[in-house]
């Protein structure tokens, strides 16, 4: 399926590059809008699910990605990163290109953000599912009333899943009838005798222990012998599922549910299954509650991971500076900040490709992560650079800090290059408190001031802010 790239810059210089780039690639499609009036409305239009906007990072305060429905939303920052990316950030952008683009960042940062947000998507829909079914296992714990369990399940399932009717029954396996245990119209409804003669699906679910789904009651060979019964009731789709307990149907209890007009999903009959499995087995809540927390867990993590390099991102980056910043100002402790750069990385790049690019950029920023504190933040700020917060150190332990990360960086040989070359880290450290530094945008400035004198004081240094 081809992805729809709607984009808004002004550049001509990024806009030739773009038409180029999307020229060449068959499964996108983009389209190039005057304003951001359009870019809402044609965004608004379009019927595809994966769409992707790409904007200047300019017209971020007239364009909030909240109001606009794209899973991606890419800005474009000019030649000097440093104001756009904080432009990004606080606009709530993650994923950003710096000009001069380069076709196989493009790429992959379009692929990438595609394939991160359809997984988001997909463990928010696991995560509501598991969800559904701790608050059911919550529920029918709650009772000690055998019928009031039976029917919390059933009224679950019809707030979940709209449904025509939802039902329990419970079955003798030596005979022919069974009862309706338990519905959702009534807490009190008495038990309703089945022919299982005029119910084939139950009769099926019974005899293969199986979930049976009827998809279309007009054309399952299932149904054939009682269509003429189903059609008056206006039934088209019914899933059977046997409420099952260390692989023995319970005391032959099923739930069957039943719609009028369109066909249970995938999703629906997996979430049927889940509940009658979570209603036969108590001990099942505490693995489940333990999964959802998991599944919440990663959803967190993802959220605030840098997707190429696994340390943090930017965006989690300012939301830490901020409250250690005001804990410093509060209790008068020092806060030290670290900006680090690889050395010649455009060369690398250059000379070995991108993806070996990426994989020193993956080294680089474990062996970071693996010379810093619990306490200490680490995020990649952008391209090679990296930047971290060092809370309760002075300028003296931070500078200590920065000399052994650069000695450690100067003598690790990295996987990607082979032993082939070394590569080395300038290093800018800027510390609070300071007359100069008043709030946290000076502490991460000055440390990106000298950064700059150190890679233009020669490289592979540690180069601290001075006034």
């Amino acid at each position: 399926m081809r992805e729809s790239i709607f984009v808004y810059e002004t550049d001509q210089e990024v806009i030739q590059f773009l038409r180029s780039f999307f020229k060449r690639r068959k499964n996108l499609r983009a389209e190039f809008v005057d304003d951001i009036a359009s870019l809402k409305e044609r965004v608004s239009q379009s019927k595809e699910k994966n769409r992707v906007c790409i904007v200047d990072v300019d017209a971020l305060p007239k364009l909030k990605p909240s109001t606009v429905d794209c899973p991606v939303l890419l800005a474009i920052i000019p030649r000097s990163p440093q104001a756009g990316i904080r432009k990004a950030v606080r606009h709530g952008v993650e994923n950003y290109l710096i000009s001069p683009l380069q076709e196989e960042d493009l790429a992959f940062k379009i692929k990438t953000a595609l394939e991160r947000k359809k997984t988001i998507e997909l463990l928010r829909k696991k995560t509501g599912m598991l969800q559904t079914i701790v608050d059911l296992t919550s529920l029918v714990t709650s009772t000690l009333d055998p019928q009031e369990i039976l029917y919390l399940i059933v009224k679950k399932i019809s707030q979940v899943i709209p449904v025509t009717r939802c039902s329990i029954i419970r079955i003798d396996r030596n005979g022919d009838y069974a009862d309706v245990a338990a519905t959702f119209e009534s807490p009190t409804m008495g038990r309703i005798r089945l022919d299982l003669n005029k119910y084939p699906e139950i009769k099926k679910a019974l005899i293969s222990e199986k979930p049976v789904v009827i998809h279309d009651v007009a054309t399952d060979p299932i149904m054939e012998k009682v269509r003429d019964i189903i059609f008056p009731l206006g039934i088209r789709s019914i899933v059977v599922i046997p409420i099952v307990f260390h692989e023995e149907v319970i005391g032959t209890l099923f739930l069957r549910t039943s719609r009028a007009g369109y066909a249970f999903s995938e999703y629906e009959i997996k979430l049927c299954n889940a509940i009658a499995n979570a209603s036969a087995n108590a001990l099942y809540n505490a693995f489940l509650f333990e999964k959802i927390e998991d599944e919440k867990t990663r959803l967190e993590k993802l959220a605030i991971t840098d997707y190429l390099t696994g340390v943090y991102n930017i965006r989690y980056f300012y939301h830490r500076i901020k409250e250690e910043f005001s804990r410093a100002q509060r209790y008068t402790l020092p806060l030290s900040c670290l900006m680090l750069d690889i050395d010649l990385f455009k060369g690398i790049n250059d000379r070995y490709g991108h993806r070996i690019g990426d994989i020193i950029l993956r080294e680089f920023a474990q062996l970071l992560k693996k010379h810093t504190r619990k306490s200490d933040v680490l995020a990649r700020y952008g391209g090679e650079e990296f930047i971290m917060l060092l809370p309760q150190a002075a300028e003296s332990g931070a500078v200590a800090k920065a000399e052994a990360m650069r000695a450690y960086v100067e003598k690790y040989r990295f996987r990607g290059l082979k032993g082939k070359k070394l590569l080395t880290v300038s290093i800018g450290v800027a510390t609070y408190p300071s007359r100069s530094i008043k709030n946290m945008e000076d502490l991460i400035s000055f440390a990106d001031n000298a950064l700059y004198t150190a890679k233009t004081g020669g490289r592979n240094r540690v180069m601290v802010y001075k006034p």
